[in-house]
């Protein structure tokens, strides 16, 4: 089986690489792995020569997309490169996928849905209703993925933090080392979702051969203010947290308030039990394995 996995420099690229590099032979059923990696200087993936030579050259078995523009409030005004990335490059890896008969991992965000359900987490069959422009990109790079081939898995992930830059854990560390105390919105409720868990989750789906769309997240949920609190204590940092409506912010992107996904359906496909937020939380920040 050989692997290819394209957005390499992200968080979520990078958790793929170290897993990769590490072995991968008794959690893929000891098949033999071949791998290669790529990011954006190696492959543009919004221009489809590009992405066509890259198949031809490797010739993957599975290709992993963890490419993505995921800079929020950016794609209000950015929103054309958040098309080309997050969109047109979907559907471009999409059709090199179907043309060079290659299975497609490819990974979309909870803020697809607009956040007024109020009857339980989200799950795969509510409707998607995105409200700002991030959102509406990742939808339409699901749509675009869906119409040029039917060998996929898309996973729909939140919140995700790991090694890197660009999540709030990571932020909220840089905040506190000049701040007396901090303001964490308490009205944005979602799912935290470390890399490892991403990875663990599909690297088992890809073993036992599942297809289609997915709600991929750690169990349960928090508000950013939850988030916060627990980073903190978990790292025994004295900050007071003052809890604040997301609105004093005034970010140019509309978030859903709540948009945490279920589960369920994954893990009962896999039959499997991911762990909370919490646990997985405190074992990375940790650095347990």
């Amino acid at each position: 089986m050989k692997y290819l996995v394209i957005g390499k420099n992200g968080q979520l690229g990078r958790e793929f690489v170290k897993w990769l590099s590490g072995g991968l032979v008794e959690s893929l059923n000891r098949k033999i792995v071949e791998w290669v990696a790529v990011g954006k200087e190696e492959c543009d993936i919004s221009d489809l020569n590009q992405v066509l030579e890259l198949f031809e050259s490797v010739k993957p078995d599975i290709v992993i997309n963890c490419a993505a523009y995921n800079l929020v409030d950016k794609a209000e005004e950015d929103y054309v490169n958040a098309v080309k990335v997050n969109s047109v490059g979907v559907r471009n890896i999409a059709f090199a996928s179907n043309k060079y008969k290659t299975f497609l991992v490819h990974y979309s965000t909870d803020y697809v849905f607009d956040g007024k359900k109020e009857n339980g987490l989200y799950t795969e069959d509510d409707k998607p209703n995105p409200l700002n422009e991030y959102g509406k990109s990742k939808l339409m790079g699901e749509e675009f993925l869906k119409e040029e081939t039917d060998k996929f898995l898309i996973f729909r992930v939140s919140w995700v933090y790991g090694e890197g830059k660009q999540n709030f854990i990571y932020k909220l560390l840089r905040w506190a080392e000049d701040r007396d105390f901090l303001k964490v919105s308490y009205d944005e409720i979602s799912v935290p979702t470390s890399t490892r868990t991403i990875v663990s989750v599909t690297l088992k789906a890809l073993k036992e051969g599942l297809e289609g769309l997915y709600h991929l997240t750690n169990s349960g949920y928090a508000s950013r203010y939850e988030w916060a609190k627990k980073v903190f204590k978990i790292k025994q940092i004295n900050k007071f947290v003052y809890p604040v409506s997301s609105e004093i912010f005034n970010l140019p992107a509309k978030r859903p308030k709540f948009s945490a996904m279920s589960n369920e359906k994954v893990s009962q496909e896999l039959n499997i039990e991911i762990p909370s937020w919490e646990e997985e939380l405190k074992k990375l920040v940790k650095g347990e394995e």
